[in-house]
């Protein structure tokens, strides 16, 4: 009987900000706000980067995926979330748990690989400027993206198959704003030694590894950095790096603190701000990054609006 219990669990409940009913409106029409303006944003990030020639470069190739992921990455998320407010908590069948589990962790994995090859991009950039062109060629910027799609779509299929052979039984609400590995934890019961070991085991493929990659890459670029003479040079090379390293910096932030610490002494609160930041606010704030610190897309941005104005 205690076996055939185990499989009860057909759905699970998503109860997230329901103890809250008088803040559901107010934080629907915020996060839906958020939302709108990180699709227009992130949209208007790849039609700039294709419609401007001066942007056809490796950095922006990149930039532009990275935007198409935020826009994947924050529509698996945000919709349930709004869906969660609007009603009070929203039930998910067992397969359309382990669906958004898989999506977010392959369009999150996506983002993590496109941040830490943008470092490397930078690294090539700063440290072997004559060499970039040869180097950063527009074949091996694409076996960059597919290696990082492939390697997404790897860890993420091997991650969502065990999770979701864990044995969930007992209570089946997730105090949480969508189906994360976090919560998904709490509800297990049984031995789940091994699938928890091979979940660690490809989340330090992912997040550790990619931070490794950028550090390393920043550190050289440090280096080459203060080796120029003058400290306008430093600064303009710098600047080159900023809204990159800002980007790494807030992104990186969040998921350490969300997945590579002790669970014991955080509140499912603390847990929900900090999925909404990863989830909802830096997909909003990357364009804005990107553009408001890069004067390319700037003057690209200004031309487009002279010629909309124009015609």
């Amino acid at each position: 009987m205690a076996e055939k219990n185990l499989t009860l669990v057909t759905q699970f409940l998503l109860t997230a900000f329901t103890d809250c009913p008088e803040r559901a409106l107010p934080l629907f029409l915020l996060f839906l706000l958020i939302y709108l303006f990180t699709l227009l944003g992130n949209a208007g990030m790849v039609v700039l980067i294709r419609v401007d020639s001066r942007l056809h470069t490796p950095m922006y190739f990149l930039l532009s995926h990275l935007s198409f992921m935020d826009i994947c990455y924050s529509s698996v998320t945000v919709p349930q979330m709004l869906a969660v407010l609007l009603e009070h908590g929203v039930a998910l069948s067992y397969t359309r748990c382990a669906a958004q589990f898989f999506l977010f962790t392959f369009f999150g994995s996506i983002d993590c690989y496109l941040l830490a090859i943008m470092a490397y991009d930078r690294y090539v950039a700063v440290c072997q400027p004559l060499l970039y062109v040869t180097v950063m060629t527009q074949k091996t910027r694409l076996g960059f993206v597919a290696g990082a799609y492939s390697a997404g779509l790897f860890s993420a299929s091997v991650r969502t198959v065990s999770a979701f052979t864990l044995s969930f039984c007992g209570n089946n609400e997730i105090d949480f704003i969508f189906c994360d590995l976090p919560p998904l934890l709490k509800l297990t019961c049984g031995d789940s030694y091994t699938q928890e070991v091979v979940i660690i085991v490809f989340a330090i493929f992912v997040i550790p590894a990619c931070m490794v990659a950028i550090l390393v890459s920043y550190l050289f670029i440090i280096v080459a950095i203060m080796r120029i003479p003058s400290a306008g040079g430093r600064a303009k090379t710098f600047s080159t790096c900023a809204s990159h390293l800002t980007a790494v910096s807030l992104f990186f932030g969040t998921l350490i603190f969300m997945y590579l610490r002790d669970n014991s002494g955080h509140s499912s609160q603390e847990d929900r701000v900090v999925a909404v930041f990863y989830t909802t606010v830096i997909p909003m704030l990357n364009p804005l990054i990107y553009s408001l610190r890069n004067k390319e897309v700037k003057e690209a941005l200004r031309k487009v609006l002279e010629r909309a104005e124009l015609s």
